[in-house]
């Protein structure tokens, strides 16, 4: 596990206040860099295995357009400004947080202020944006942010092929009626739209606009806890709902003069409410922590999409799913009296309604156990192991064929993770610590159209998840990885990490293992920051990570009329699935910012430079569509479009500058 606190929020690599761009500093965490998007891939597992919480509310993504079934998104939703501190678990998840095969992430806000009215606003080249902090008495404090993007103008600019926009807000209010109770309420919104920039020219644009959707998105999460403090024990009992909605829209050459053109349109909303309630004891040098949760999920979609066959066709359908979740869950944490030992032993069990399978929570029997120990003089060992499970997506257990669910027998996708290590301790000023993991999947969906996994997939705008799925596929992850963090307060900050890992998956016990794709072997990030005198200050930040594995293309698939019209993009060539690999990528990030103080004020800028460098991913050339059909005379199930071969290279210098004040 590792912790962020709000220091390094505020001085975190010039980071612009993304709390993606705090978590990638992290061991073992990589963000794709493909796409423009925030893929959060932690020790070589794929976006779709971590979860979130805020508060201990858990949300359901932390960027804007997401991928549904999966993550990422090119922008946080999450405003830096409001966090007091990120535990980011990478093993060992606690008890109390499931359905994770990777990663945990646990956010904590700030209190409001329960002494002044405080409020900041922002002008920027990409948002506007205005937060506060304070109180209505003396029992309830509050804590809010809003930004507006203009993030249209800026990719206009810069010349990109899509045009996003968004809205964000959060907001806190805490209540201590009493000295023994206290109420937390939580509110979290985003409303997402992308829409194309058909204006801007050039092979690179025109191949992502032949298939890239009109996305129109709004997810909110709302919850309020309740905390009872009754000497050495604490009860809580949180409750939650996170909703998502989810418009794809696409038509064949971006024409939406007739509805014949129409290639998809996607009407999806999912949602989960959550009832937990848990008591925690401080028993001398014992914590315990019981307890419970109950869920409930529902699903709805409406989708027409254009299907690759000789006569216009489309896969049209409509599903709707509910079905409840419940969990059960325990752990002790243990502290010796010189506090040179640490352990902690817990287990949890889930199950689902969905199906008489997944309803069997004893096959979900989830045991963790870690330890720590202190050999002296700054030096810890430590290790961790055990056992975890996640629900599939909603997009694949609402999947339908024939009016039937298509993937009733899936099964809960599964972990065993270990890890060893060591870390050695200065005082608060150094800390360096190595560590070894392993993880091993079982039970994880299987594509049966072209045989990969669907923890492979979801690294690009859309759905993921919606196909015929079997529970057969299985993977491996193991590495190890070395950080290292330096401060001086007030003056430097240095994070560094390095991560040498490998991912691969089979699609069942038989096959041999073939690099997964998020196989790139290795990743390293640092990131400093630099206190000068009279309130200036400078960060930078150098990310690294090598060549993605990737799949050649199908040229013969691709040619098809009937291929090109339904999916408008090039098809890959699964029978040598992620035999090829990309270059390495190395990004740096820079950061200046100045703050004037005056008596009851003060007035800040920025520039922010992310990649400073120039930096570009170099993809395979793709295929793309001239229209002209090279055998006209033929049936229509064998004409064929003439092809193009198109330079891929994603990356560009994004500036940013902006306006802060505060009051």
């Amino acid at each position: 596990m590792r912790t962020i606190g709000i220091g390094d929020l505020e001085r975190s690599a010039g980071a612009n206040r993304d709390v993606a761009r705090i978590v990638r500093t992290l061991p073992g965490v990589a963000f794709s860099p493909i796409g423009y998007r925030n893929d959060l891939i932690v020790r070589g597992g794929g976006p779709s295995e971590n979860t979130f919480y805020i508060d201990g509310i858990e949300i359901p993504n932390i960027n804007h357009f997401a991928t549904q079934g999966a993550s990422g998104g090119p922008v946080s939703i999450l405003n830096a400004d409001l966090i007091r501190q990120v535990k980011f678990y990478t093993g060992a998840f606690p008890v109390d947080k499931g359905n994770a095969l990777s990663s945990v992430m646990d956010i904590v806000l700030r209190d409001g202020n329960p002494d002044h009215q405080r409020f900041k606003a922002t002008l920027g080249a990409s948002e506007v944006a205005f937060s506060g902090s304070g109180h209505f008495d003396k029992k309830a404090t509050y804590l809010f942010s809003v930004r507006q993007s203009y993030l249209q103008l800026l990719f206009k600019l810069l010349g990109l092929p899509f045009l996003p926009n968004y809205i964000d807000a959060q907001a806190k209010v805490r209540i201590r009626p009493s000295e023994r109770y206290e109420i937390a309420i939580l509110g979290l919104m985003g409303v997402d739209n992308m829409r194309l920039n058909l204006d801007e020219k050039g092979e690179e644009n025109e191949y992502i606009l032949s298939y890239i959707p009109k996305i129109e998105q709004e997810t909110f999460t709302l919850g309020a806890t309740l905390k009872h403090f009754g000497g050495k024990h604490i009860q809580s009992l949180s409750v939650g709902y996170s909703f998502l909605a989810n418009r794809n829209k696409k038509y064949i050459d971006n024409d939406e003069s007739s509805e014949d053109n129409l290639r998809l349109r996607l009407r999806s909303t999912e949602g989960k409410a959550t009832l937990r309630f848990e008591n925690r004891s401080l028993l001398g040098q014992w914590r315990l922590r019981e307890g419970a949760e109950v869920s409930l999920r529902h699903f709805f979609t409406t989708t027409k999409q254009l299907l690759p066959s000789m006569v216009r066709t489309y896969f049209d359908y409509d599903t709707r799913i509910v079905f409840a979740g419940y969990a059960l869950f325990f752990s002790a944490d243990y502290r010796s009296l010189n506090e040179r030992l640490t352990a902690s032993m817990g287990v949890r069990v889930d199950g689902a309604t969905y199906s008489s399978k997944m309803a069997r929570a004893w096959e979900q029997l989830s045991p963790r156990v870690a330890i720590s120990y202190s050999l002296g003089k700054g030096f810890y060992l430590s290790g961790s192991t055990g056992l975890y499970y996640e629900l599939p997506p909603l997009t694949a257990l609402g999947f339908r064929v024939n009016d039937r669910l298509a993937n009733r027998s899936l099964e809960y996708m599964r972990v065993f993770s270990s890890a060893v290590g060591t870390e050695y301790r200065l005082r608060e000023n150094l800390a360096v610590s190595l560590e070894g993991f392993y993880k091993l999947y079982t039970q994880v969906p299987l594509s049966t159209a072209d045989n990969v996994p669907l923890t492979c997939k979801g690294n690009d705008y859309g759905v993921s998840g919606n196909e015929k799925l079997v529970s057969t596929a299985q993977g491996q992850a193991y590495g190890a990885e070395l950080s290292a963090r330096w401060q001086i307060p007030n003056k430097v900050n240095i994070v560094g990490a390095f991560t040498l890992y490998w991912s691969e998956y089979r699609s069942n016990r038989h096959a041999s293992y073939i690099p997964s794709a998020w196989d790139n072997r290795w990743v390293a990030n640092v990131s400093a920051t630099y206190d000068l005198p009279r309130r200036w200050s400078i960060g930078a930040k150098l990310s690294a990570i090598g060549g993605a594995p990737y799949t050649p293309y199908d040229e013969e698939l691709t040619s098809l009329k009937t291929y090109w019209d339904s999916t408008g993009r090039a098809a890959l060539d699964y029978s040598h699935y992620n035999e090829g690999r990309l270059k390495p990528f190395v990004q740096l990030d820079v950061r200046v910012d100045k703050v004037w103080a005056f008596r009851k004020w003060s007035l800040g800028i920025y520039l922010d430079l992310e990649n400073i460098t120039f930096s570009a991913i170099t993809l395979p050339d793709a295929l793309l569509s001239t229209g002209i059909i090279e055998n006209p005379s033929a049936p229509t199930e064998e004409q064929r479009y003439l092809l193009k071969r198109i330079r891929q290279r994603n990356g560009t210098l994004v500036p940013t500058f902006g306006v802060t004040a505060e009051f």
